[in-house]
């Protein structure tokens, strides 16, 4: 792999949060206080310093079993973690050759770059679909911002594996050509996707149709679906898998709430009946979930400020005011967030700091 050009090390003056003006959209008054700017800045000085020589942000390469995380790997370079790491400085305004996190996002993209094989699937030490989707994404807001020759070629690569992946459910799973899928990785694909085909990479439309049929079968219409103890009402929540056996959550439904935005579906019962869920449920499942930062709590909130900020007015206003006074209060003093179960305070402070963010509305991905 050629190393990435010099002129995108180049570094900006100045440091922290861009001014209001600079940003492509205004916020709401409401959005952004002074509390918030000092809280991200507090977390993105955490995590610059966090990063690695190589370029990546290490944590715990494993995976989820039931309300556990099974390690593989400990404080191995990890490629999820990098991604969204990178992502967290982009949402901030800085993208490579511009920002004061400029040389930080060049780095770890080219640590990602050297991640991606001849067949398109991204992957480092014993990562998985998710990675490789998070990974996509990152490729994707960085070549509609910069038209890199490598990144193009390797984002189209890797754009290819995630469609051929796909199965006949429609969706996707742990890994690669998997015969059965799940909400948590299709939702994944289903944003890397939709970021490439808004630069112009071609995905089919069949793909598209197929996803959506999937997150469909696996919306829960009569209260049924689900096997939470920390959860209530039901109805209006999606599936881990579309088998009526199989268990609902709020992340999940987040998840199926954003693969659906992701695919051009914004209207229609199950995208109300969804919202009315994550707003009904938010207070309960954040309790439970946020105390040292448990893994469901950063994977819900990812999704659900996207689903929250993409149905706006009284769902965004209701969600991100309440979101971001909880992110707040957990910011340990070191300007980090905890992550007891999960990847660690890398995956943790790269996840609250997007979170925070998305009000800037810098990266394409998360804006209306």
């Amino acid at each position: 792999m050629t190393n990435f050009p010099a002129a995108l090390l180049l570094l900006a003056t100045g440091a922290g949060s861009p001014p209001a003006q600079d940003r492509p959209e205004r916020e709401a008054p409401w959005e952004i206080t002074p509390e918030v700017v000092r809280g991200v800045d507090r977390g993105l000085e955490w995590l610059a310093r966090a990063q690695r020589p190589d370029g990546s942000w290490s944590g715990v390469v494993g995976y989820k079993l039931n309300t556990g995380y099974n390690p593989v790997l400990d404080d191995a370079p990890h490629l999820g973690v990098t991604s969204l790491a990178c992502m967290s400085f982009m949402a901030g305004g800085n993208v490579p050759g511009r920002g004061p996190y400029a040389e930080k996002i060049a780095k770890g993209l080219e640590w990602v770059l050297s991640s991606v094989s001849e067949s398109g699937y991204i992957r480092a030490n014993e990562s998985r679909m998710y990675d490789h989707a998070f990974a996509t994404l990152l490729l994707a807001e960085i070549y509609g911002m910069t038209h890199h020759p490598e990144v193009g070629e390797k984002l189209q690569r890797a754009v290819d594996l995630t469609i051929k992946s796909q199965n006949v459910e429609g969706g996707w799973r742990y890994e690669p050509f998997a015969p059965d899928s799940d909400m948590s990785i299709t939702v994944c694909q289903v944003v890397a996707l939709r970021a490439a085909r808004n630069i112009g990479i071609r995905v089919p439309k069949s793909t598209i149709d197929r996803a959506i049929e999937y997150v469909r079968m696996s919306a829960v219409r009569d209260g049924r679906g689900g096997f939470s103890p920390f959860e209530s009402d039901e109805r209006g929540s999606f599936r881990y898998q579309r088998l009526p056996q199989s268990r609902s959550s709020w992340p999940l439904t987040a998840a199926g709430l954003v693969t659906l935005h992701g695919a051009g579906v914004y209207s229609g019962s199950d995208i109300e009946a969804g919202l009315d869920y994550l707003r009904r449920e938010m207070d309960r499942f954040s309790l439970n979930w946020s105390p040292q930062g448990h893994y469901f709590f950063w994977y819900g909130h990812y999704y659900a400020v996207q689903a929250m900020y993409i149905a706006g007015g009284d769902y965004w206003k209701h969600y991100f005011q309440r979101t971001r006074e909880l992110l707040l209060r957990m910011q340990q003093p070191d300007g980090s967030w905890e992550n007891a179960q999960g990847p660690g305070p890398n995956f943790a402070t790269a996840v609250a700091t997007l979170v925070l963010q998305i009000p800037y509305r810098y990266l394409p991905i998360f804006q209306r």
